[in-house]
Formats: structure tokens, sequence, C-alpha cells
């Protein structure tokens, strides 16, 4: 199945398959493009990608990432620090 932008469930659900131990958020707009562009069934256009597209996807991915990772320090949780 081809992955296209418009896929941000699924590209955000590859993102976390391939790198698990990454925190979503700790990567700058540039690099998760990158990312993107390189996984296996990815087959759009660089040129295609907003701002809006990637920052879909970050916080999908973030959300998979919490669930995984339920107890972990998470320092872009702003809302369940003391």
């Amino acid at each position: 199945m081809a992955l296209t932008w418009n896929d941000t469930r699924e590209l955000a659900e590859a993102l976390f398959d391939s790198q698990p131990e990454t925190h979503p958020l700790s990567l700058r707009f540039t690099d998760l493009h990158q990312w993107i562009m390189s996984l296996d069934h990815f087959e759009d256009s660089a040129e295609k990608s907003t701002e809006k597209h990637l920052e879909a996807i970050q916080m999908i991915w973030y959300e998979e990432w919490k669930e995984e990772y339920p107890d972990a320090d998470d320092p872009y949780d702003f809302k369940n620090r003391s």
C-alpha cells in the first residue's frame, strides 16, 4: 500500500514502528520530513509536504509513544509536571 502525506495516521504508526524509542517531539520537522521520505511504502512528492502534515503526523506519533511509554519521563508533557 503506497502512503502519501494525507495518510497521517499510517505514517505516524510506521514511524513509531521503525523508531519506537525516539521521542517524536524531539525531532525537527526537517528530520521528520526526511524520515517520512525514507519509509518503505511512502510514495509521495517531497514538495507536497506542508507544516500541517508534519505537525499532524508528529502529534499522532506522540500519542502512540505516550500509550507505549505511559511511565516514561516526558519532558514535553507540561500538564503532568509537578
